[in-house]
């Protein structure tokens, strides 16, 4: 037996959050590993779902106020349960809209340009959505983007060195807004310092968590960090299309949202029907239209898992899971052209492992095959992304070996070296 299966197996029998996997819904003819993108369904979230839809049966519009979960209060109950998982006050937090109408939402209320002090600061790696909100934002309050949409550019093209990042904090610097953790590479950025940095300066930041979530504890609150958004679809398994989040620091809940809709009214005078809005005293006050009920469902139970596995213990295996990825990977595909892109270090490593490889596109294409399911990134990325709560170290040692044999018989060449219509 290879040396290194046995310590997968190992590992297995020593997994103390092994029986989560159950929670799921597992294809045993496929290794998934790519809940870094999309997490795959849990019975909760699909017993939370299908309560909603009773409840909608049962209660019709009464549900809006009865039931299990009133879809009244549904939004705040669920950033109550989402805040201890990035370090926040319950009322800080809220789950709404999606990562990208809520960094608007966000952007709009902390851009605040005044005299020379009119430029944001992102990263050159930024996932492109966040890119196109900055851009959208820069030109609904008159300014050029090409001169005012300013990027702290990485040495290496994977990774960013942080005094980097605080020397572009300049004074001409209104707002940053930065990944918690890179799309690509996995890199944890330290949002601590950063914070504290850009704060020293005048500069209000906040960061996009949607590689994070899920992944390690936060401490928002205590960072002082001003805002933040997210997706729950990822880590958070709470399904394709489930609603966002968003986090204001409680500093700042005086501050009137930059967009205002009817759902981020205080609750008693919601229906009041005043068109002079009386804004809620919490996060809530950043939501805009009726929230979706049917997208948000999934997310209660979801969080469940969290609450009972505990988020030190997921963060404990997911660093051992990816650890012992990138020690299969040295080994077994040594000489075969590939090298790991993200972080080696613990602390600086996210939820996955990042691999490149000039022939990534067809690589994909050719693991699909054989029943994994990793994710490309353009222009030579492969992500995979062991997820603690159900995957196994033998289904790291198989993706792998996997991995090994593709290249050694050359099944890859199959396959075009281009991106399907969704990578």
């Amino acid at each position: 037996m290879d040396k290194s299966y046995a310590k997968a197996q190992e590992y297995d029998r020593c997994d103390t959050l092994s029986g989560f996997r159950d929670e799921f819904y597992i294809d045993d003819e496929k290794i998934y590993f790519d809940g870094n993108s999309l997490g795959i369904l849990s019975k909760r979230a699909e017993k939370t779902a299908l309560d909603a839809l009773k409840s909608w049966k049962q209660y019709g519009i009464d549900g809006w106020t009865e039931g299990e979960e009133p879809w009244f209060y549904l939004s705040e109950r669920l950033g109550t349960k989402t805040a201890s998982l990035i370090g926040a006050r319950a009322s800080e937090v809220v789950a709404t809209g999606s990562t990208t109408v809520n960094l608007h939402q966000l952007v709009s209320t902390f851009y605040q340009p005044k005299g020379s002090k009119t430029k944001i600061l992102a990263d050159e790696l930024a996932f492109p959505t966040d890119i196109y909100a900055l851009q959208s934002q820069l030109k609904l309050k008159g300014y050029d983007p090409e001169e005012h949409l300013v990027f702290v550019n990485s040495r290496d093209g994977k990774t960013f060195d942080e005094e980097d990042m605080i020397e572009k904090m300049t004074e001409d610097v209104a707002l940053i807004v930065l990944p918690s953790v890179l799309y690509r590479s996995g890199q944890i950025l330290p949002m601590k310092r950063l914070t504290k940095a850009a704060h020293d300066r005048n500069i209000a930041i906040g960061f996009d968590l949607c590689h994070s979530i899920g992944v390690f504890p936060h401490h928002l609150h205590d960072w002082g960090v001003d805002f933040a958004v997210w997706c729950n679809y990822k880590y958070l398994n709470a399904g394709p299309g489930a609603v966002g989040g968003l986090y204001v620091h409680h500093k700042h809940m005086a501050q009137t949202p930059g967009l205002t809709g009817w759902f981020g009214s205080r609750k008693d005078k919601q229906f009041d029907m005043e068109h002079d809005m009386t804004p809620a005293d919490d996060a809530g006050a950043y939501q805009l239209g009726t929230p979706h009920i049917l997208s948000a469902a999934p997310l209660i139970g979801s969080l469940e898992l969290f609450e009972e596995a505990g988020l030190e213990q997921l963060r404990k295996k997911s660093l051992a899971l990816t650890r012992y990825m990138m020690e299969l990977a040295e080994s077994k595909l040594e000489g075969m052209g590939f090298s790991i892109a993200n972080p080696r270090e613990d602390e600086q490593r996210g939820g996955h492992v990042y691999l490149e490889h000039r022939e990534a596109a067809r690589i994909c294409k050719a693991l699909k095959a054989k029943g994994i399911i990793p994710d490309f990134r353009a222009p030579k990325g492969i992500r995979l992304a062991p997820v603690p709560f159900y995957n196994t170290f033998t289904e790291v040692w198989r993706v792998i070996d996997r991995l090994q044999m593709i290249m050694e018989k050359e099944t890859y060449k199959k396959y075009k070296n281009q991106r399907g219509v969704v990578a």
